[in-house]
């Protein structure tokens, strides 16, 4: 007898069969939004198009949120549930910023990669890591390249910034001299704190796991020498208690 399927398994059947195709949007999303500025003199054309399939990918996104939310059984929970995803859809509506939707598609692609059971934590935050040395570049160079004082001229320069931004060094060589450049700066360090804390948290549960799981087997081969022990001390009684009875 086949069940009827409820909201609950309508939901779930919707983000398994969508999650993989909306993280391959989300690469688009990448390719898009960092092709204009890696080659800001490419045919326009091209430019337009990177444009359009940036606004698409963030609707299918934004498609993806509202068809949760109608499957969902209880729409109050889920919204109060997932406030970012909320505002990543709301906030490029806000103001037409390219860089409003980088935020929006980075917490969007973030909450449906973490829903897949097979992604570990540990890759999660690798990944992280990652999309936010890259994209954390590439949004400061679209700001500050070309801008009075500014330091950052090329991708190098901003890929180096980034990486010592998020590790919290700051040699200081490079800065953002912009409003929107130093705002990026700070979301970028307590991004960076925040997942190095997250990798650091979890290098050491593996270590206490492993310690544990030490001990747990060098408890286990303690028990079984004392069982064996017993053993051989029973047998050793019996032993001499039937030589004590044997007849001479």
């Amino acid at each position: 007898m086949t069940l009827p399927m409820t909201e609950h398994t309508a939901l779930a059947r919707w983000e398994r069969h969508t999650q993989g195709p909306l993280l391959l949007l989300a690469v688009l999303f990448a390719v898009a939004y960092a092709l204009p500025i890696v080659t800001p003199e490419a045919p326009r054309k091209l430019l337009t198009a990177c444009h359009v399939a940036n606004w698409a990918v963030w609707a299918a996104f934004a498609v993806d949120y509202l068809v949760r939310l109608w499957l969902s059984e209880d729409r109050m929970r889920f919204v109060r549930g997932n406030p970012l995803a909320l505002l990543a859809v709301v906030l490029p509506l806000v103001q037409p910023l390219r860089l409003l939707k980088l935020v929006s598609m980075l917490f969007l692609a973030g909450q449906r990669a973490r829903m897949a059971s097979q992604v570990r934590v540990t890759t999660y935050v690798a990944g992280s890591c990652l999309g936010l040395l890259v994209f954390g570049a590439l949004a400061v160079l679209e700001v500050e390249r070309g801008k009075p004082g500014a330091s950052i001229h090329t991708l190098g320069d901003a890929i180096w910034w980034a990486f010592t931004t998020m590790t919290t060094v700051g040699y200081g060589d490079m800065a953002p001299t912009t409003g929107l450049g130093r705002m990026l700066a700070v979301g970028l360090m307590l991004s960076g704190i925040a997942l190095l804390g997250v990798v650091t948290a979890n290098i050491a549960a593996w270590f206490i796991a492993r310690f544990d799981k030490d001990d747990l087997e060098e408890r286990r081969q303690t028990e079984a020498i004392e069982a064996l022990t017993e053993q051989v001390r029973a047998l050793r009684d019996e032993v001499a208690a039937l030589k004590g009875t044997s007849v001479p």
